[in-house]
């Protein structure tokens, strides 16, 4: 499967508008993958919020707690 990334805009009636045409083979079928910023989310976080999941994470990545990318990368595929 070949990855396209693209932006576009939702429009009033919840259809997807890409700000420019694919250049990909005609009547394909393509599955769609859709990421919608969450502003608000991100507002929310504390930095002392922010300070302790950086912590954590790297405890984590110091103390060996890790996945190897490969797996990642095979859940990614199987999902």
């Amino acid at each position: 499967m070949k990855a396209l990334k693209v932006m576009g805009t939702i429009d009033e009636q919840g259809q997807l508008a890409l700000d420019y045409p694919l250049i990909a083979e005609k009547n394909s079928r393509v599955e769609v993958i859709v990421l919608i910023p969450e502003e608000e989310l991100s507002e929310e976080l504390s930095k002392s919020e922010l300070l302790a999941n950086f912590r954590q994470s790297w405890h984590e990545a110091m103390t060996g707690q890790t996945i190897p990318i490969d797996q990642v990368l095979n859940g990614l595929e199987d999902g």
